[in-house]
Formats: structure tokens, C-alpha cells, sequence
């Protein structure tokens, strides 16, 4: 039995959980309170979700820790089996994790009204009880926190243009697609869904972005619900040399217009000793700290791509050249 130490609020513990639920991988839920504390002393970075094993390890970071799940549980994997279709899930879900979060994060503490009543959530969330005045005064000191850190993780006011036309685009494909099929690559989940989900999982419930996507996309946000718990699913793969469903190509070209020019920039400052980086996509300024995590996926998603096999590579590539992301991936 497994224990997912994790929050309603945290992105990556709603990924994780939907993953364990869909794999039927037994686990514990455990929300919040002190033994969160006791959990995140067990890793080396103390932040959830914190994924507590049968032997007593302890681990965290979302990826590797589904990848080590694969690789335990062979059964209900979430990684397809045709490698070209492996590598464009994880592209996806990469994605999500480094793009797609600073939506999550800028819906959440850009406006007050969704500053006031998620910090007060969450606080409700971490306390279970304790009284009113307890969980104002911890929701003031978390405000303040992640509001302080905007600037830092690029979600500003001046980048935010960038950051809503990129995260409607997405919302755009998928609510054309789930209309017609559920899942990405088949009829089962991938990665890439789980990835998707963990960052739109907490716009579907912030207060300005979960109007937005009711009001706009309203089948993309009942989607949400399903894959939160895809214990029930029992699908099939899509043949690898099948045609790939149009909602991919338009993440791909999400990916190659906005992520890749934000990963080459991120990772030319970091290479230059810098600690601020700029770009502008479609004449949209964006500026942000420099991270060396994320010049560290860039490095991993080049060596994945390289590690592919000719036929495959001659298969995909195509299509990934097309959208523009051979650019940063070669």
C-alpha cells in the first residue's frame, strides 16, 4: 500500500492521485495536516506531492516518480507502447508541468478575488478545522507568500497576455476533441492526459478561471472529472502508424510557437550566468527568473528524442518539424 502525501491545491498531487486511481495501484490519500511536514523532511526538495512506498522510501517530483510506477507496475500502463507515441505524450506532459503551471499559478493570485478565496482554501484545506481565525490569519501569511513569488515564476501581469492566449489555444483543442473521443492516443489514458489534467485540474475550480472554462469551455471542463479517477477504463492503444488525432497537431504547435522559444531562452541565460531572461511571442513580452530545472528538461527532452530509433524518428519527426519543435528538440 502506497501513501500519497499531497493537496487539493497542488497540480502534481492531483496528477499523481489520478494516475495511482486509473493504474489501481492501491493508496492512501493523505491530505494536508502534520504529516505532510513529516513527509517532505524525507525528501531532498520539501514540496508535495511526497509519494510514501511499501518499504518505507520516500520520494517526490511527479515524472519520475510515474515512470518508477511503470516500471513496478507493469499492468494499466499510461505510457503508450509505440515509442513515437511514447515520446509526443511526454512532450505533452512536459508541457503541462512547465507551461501550462504558470496558468494555474496566475488565475490563482493575479486577481483578489481568486487571491482572497483560494488562500483561504487552502488554508481550510491544511487545517481541517481550528477556527476561523486561525485559518485567516495562515491564509494572509500564504497570500503574501505566493503573491511575492509572481515575479519569479513569470507570472506577471505583463506576461499573463501571453500566458491566457496560450492556455485558450489548448482548451480551444481540446474542447474540440472530447466531444468526439475522450482520450489522446486510443481509447485509454496517457501520460499526456494526467499531465494535462494536473495543471486544469485547479482551473476547473479557481474562481475566475473555473468561470472561464464553464462559460467557454464547458466540455473540456466536465472532462476534467474523468480523468480524475479513470479506474474504470479499459481501452486499446492507437496503432502507431495510425492517423494521430488533429488535437495533437495543435498541441504540438502550442509546444513549438510557446514552449520551445521559453525553454531555448531559459536555458541560453543559464548557460550565460544570467538570472533574468525576455522573449516575445506574437508580440507578447515575457519575462521570468531563469530555472535550472527546466534547462534541465530541456536536455532530457533532447536526449529522448535522440534516444528514438531511425523508423521512428522518420515517422514522427515530420510532424514535430511541422509544429516547430524539431527547433528545440534537435
Amino acid at each position: 500500500m502506497y501513501k500519497l502525501h499531497g493537496a487539493l491545491g497542488s497540480p502534481y498531487s492531483m496528477k499523481l492521485r489520478a494516475v495511482l486511481r486509473a493504474r489501481h495501484i492501491p493508496h492512501v490519500w493523505v491530505h494536508g495536516g502534520k504529516t505532510h511536514a513529516a513527509a517532505t523532511a524525507r525528501v531532498k526538495a520539501p514540496v508535495i506531492p511526497v509519494l510514501e512506498y511499501p518499504d518505507g522510501q520516500f520520494a517526490n517530483d511527479s515524472t519520475p516518480l510515474i515512470y518508477d510506477l511503470e516500471q513496478r507496475h507493469p499492468d494499466r500502463s499510461i505510457v503508450p507502447p509505440d515509442p513515437g507515441h511514447a515520446f509526443l505524450a511526454h512532450l505533452i506532459e512536459d508541457f503541462s508541468d512547465e507551461w501550462l503551471t504558470k496558468a494555474m499559478f496566475g488565475y490563482r493570485w493575479l486577481e483578489e478575488v481568486d487571491q482572497l478565496q483560494m488562500s483561504r482554501w487552502l488554508a481550510f484545506d491544511a487545517f481541517k478545522g481550528g477556527g476561523a481565525e486561525r485559518i485567516e490569519q495562515f491564509s494572509t501569511m500564504f497570500r503574501e507568500r505566493q503573491v511575492g513569488r509572481m515575479a519569479l515564476v513569470g507570472c506577471t501581469r505583463e506576461n499573463f497576455a501571453l500566458i491566457e492566449a496560450s492556455t485558450r489555444r489548448v482548451l480551444a483543442a481540446l474542447e474540440a476533441h472530447v466531444v468526439n473521443e475522450h482520450w489522446l492516443f486510443g481509447s485509454r489514458p496517457s501520460l499526456a492526459e494526467f499531465g494535462l489534467y494536473g495543471q486544469l485540474s485547479q482551473l476547473g475550480v479557481d474562481p475566475t478561471a473555473q468561470a472561464m472554462m464553464r462559460a467557454d469551455y464547458p466540455s473540456s471542463y466536465r472532462w476534467l472529472l474523468h480523468v480524475d479517477d479513470a479506474s474504470g477504463i479499459d481501452g486499446e492503444w492507437q496503432a502507431g502508424d495510425a492517423p494521430l488525432a488533429p488535437v495533437l497537431t495543435a498541441l504540438l504547435a502550442e509546444i513549438g510557437r510557446v514552449y520551445g522559444p521559453f525553454l531555448l531562452a531559459n536555458a541560453a541565460a543559464a548557460a550565460a550566468g544570467e538570472t533574468m531572461f525576455r522573449m516575445h511571442i506574437d508580440g507578447l513580452a515575457y519575462e521570468q527568473g531563469v530555472f535550472k530545472y527546466q534547462a534541465k528538461c530541456l536536455a532530457d527532452l533532447r536526449a529522448r528524442h535522440a534516444a528514438l530509433d531511425a523508423a521512428t524518428r522518420a515517422r514522427i519527426d515530420p510532424l514535430l518539424d511541422a509544429a516547430g519543435c524539431l527547433a528545440f528538440l534537435q
